[in-house]
């Protein structure tokens, strides 16, 4: 399949830049397996799922992860002293970070970035599209403590690109269940979630469990190739527990729905299925690449947001439900102000009958 297959025209207006107040106060886009829509809200997924339904949700933890720097004059050659823009998206070792590094042309191999009086990096890998292989001065513990203590939560680009971060967004931008530290984006299909809801959907009878994911900056590349089969996704790391693996595994055995919470959780279970209906406890890396055509094994339906044109998260829910009910429920969500991306509404897609 071709990128432009999935593209469409969104207005600038349908961007969120704040999330809704409470946070279950977005609307939700319903979107059933016969390809029916209807307009709901969050606060009514109690009596769209089922008695029995397992929701999964990422419970990775996103940290203070775009962070500002100088690197400082050289002394032969180099020019003065440049502003660098950092993007921490996946860690290497207890000292060694990969980020997307901007203006990446104008530093070499060798380039010390300095952040704060006590936290610095040495450039010592460069590749294309600003990618960069950072070693701080710090490590382990003391360089978690160091990022916290320098940077900002790391805001999407669609967002960044309108207004700076304030406070307000280092509660907004995490949801309820954060407990691992890792991401640099947040599972954002999460972030709907209040203590309110949760028991509503725990006295319908809904059960829930945890994997955890850790989301990297490449969540927001573009897809640069033309066709589907030359592009390359960032791998990111992700684990599931014994019991979460239990729960799901008994969910399939007895015909229950396993619906997860984002993309990210999807990818997850995904990932570690071993075969239709059977999910293996453990951790890997993954770069799972799901357009449609997928043949999934252990989702049911999907709750998440509204995505990106020519994205591969748009991709993925088209294989779920079809592209053509996909880009006529976007049609309807444009339509009907439905707000998009990381800060707006959500849809619950059920899986293509």
């Amino acid at each position: 399949m071709r990128v432009s297959d999935f593209d469409f025209e969104l207005p600038e207006e349908r961007i969120a830049l704040r999330p809704a107040r409470p946070r279950d106060a977005a609307r939700l886009l319903h979107i059933a397996g016969n390809g029916v829509f209807a307009d709901r809200g969050v606060s009514d997924l109690p009596e769209l799922l089922r008695e029995g339904d397992l929701m999964v949700f990422n419970d990775t933890r996103v940290i203070p992860a775009a962070l500002t720097g100088v690197r400082p004059a050289r002394s032969a050659g180099g020019g003065g002293p440049v502003d660098v823009e950092v993007n921490l998206h996946k860690r290497l070792d207890a000292s060694g970070w990969r980020a997307f590094v901007r203006p990446a042309k104008r530093l070499r191999v060798g380039d010390v970035i300095a952040f704060s009086q006590d936290l610095s990096a040495e450039v010592t890998g460069k590749s294309e599209g600003g990618d960069t292989r950072l070693v701080f001065n710090r490590t382990g513990a003391a360089l978690d403590e160091a990022i916290a203590a320098t940077g900002v939560p790391p805001l999407p680009p669609y967002i960044a690109r309108k207004r700076e971060v304030d406070a307000q967004d280092v509660e907004d931008y995490q949801t309820l269940f954060a407990k691992q530290d890792g991401s640099v984006a947040a599972p954002t299909a999460g972030l709907h979630f209040t203590e309110r809801l949760l028991t509503a959907l725990a006295d319908r009878g809904v059960q829930r469990t945890h994997v955890t994911l850790h989301v990297g900056a490449g969540t927001f590349l573009p897809v640069k190739a033309d066709d589907l089969a030359d592009h390359r996704m960032h791998a990111e790391w992700c684990t599931v527990s014994a019991a979460a693996a239990d729960a799901i595994n008994t969910a399939k055995a007895e015909g229950r729905r396993v619906i997860p919470v984002g993309t990210t959780a999807l990818r997850t279970i995904e990932s570690l299925a071993s075969r239709p209906g059977v999910i293996e406890a453990g951790s890997r890396d993954t770069d799972i690449f799901i357009t449609p055509g997928y043949d999934f094994r252990i989702t049911d339906a999907l709750m998440t947001n509204f995505h990106l044109p020519r994205s591969t998260l748009f991709m993925l829910v088209s294989a779920l439900a079809g592209l053509d009910v996909m880009k006529r429920a976007y049609a309807h969500a444009i339509r009907s102000g439905y707000r998009f991306y990381s800060y707006g509404d959500a849809s619950l897609i059920e899986r293509s009958a």
